[in-house]
């Protein structure tokens, strides 16, 4: 019989040693339960003495702090309350589309300032550079006089 996280090793064929599985998954994963598979859990927790209660939780891989939580909720709300997804609401798909419409207007105002200021420092510099050729063109005048 092989088990979950064991390696079995013969070296010479008279006895299984266990050892550790040294293999780790790469990342944990949260378990969900379905609402389905929790009333079951429940139901059948309710109907056991103590003792089989932890056995139970064992084979399963729960901890008895669920087996509350999961009895609250049904408790509170019914079968409602089991089929809620914990984690963020999902977001409705015109709010996205109206954030990124406003990230965008938000991005395309700074731009357009941007724009107006290096439009303003163009005809600063376009005057300026109209004085000098004006004030250069008057002295030049007044030399060949």
């Amino acid at each position: 019989m092989e088990r979950k996280g064991t390696v079995e090793r013969s070296t010479d064929g008279a006895r299984l040693a266990r050892e550790p599985d040294p293999e780790v998954p790469e990342r944990a994963r949260q378990r969900t339960f379905s609402a389905a598979y929790k009333l079951g859990v429940l139901n059948e927790y309710e109907g056991l003495n103590k003792a089989d209660k932890g056995a139970l939780l064992r084979r399963e891989g729960l901890y008895s702090s669920l087996i509350s939580e999961w009895r609250r909720q049904r408790d509170s709300g019914a079968v409602a309350a089991l089929e809620q997804r914990k984690g963020r609401p999902e977001v409705d798909p015109r709010e996205r589309e109206i954030g990124r419409l406003h990230q965008q207007v938000s991005r395309l105002e700074s731009e357009l300032g941007k724009a107006r200021k290096v439009i303003e420092i163009q005809g600063k510099l376009s005057a300026l550079l109209e004085e000098l050729a004006s004030e250069s063109a008057t002295s030049g005048s007044e030399l060949t006089r």
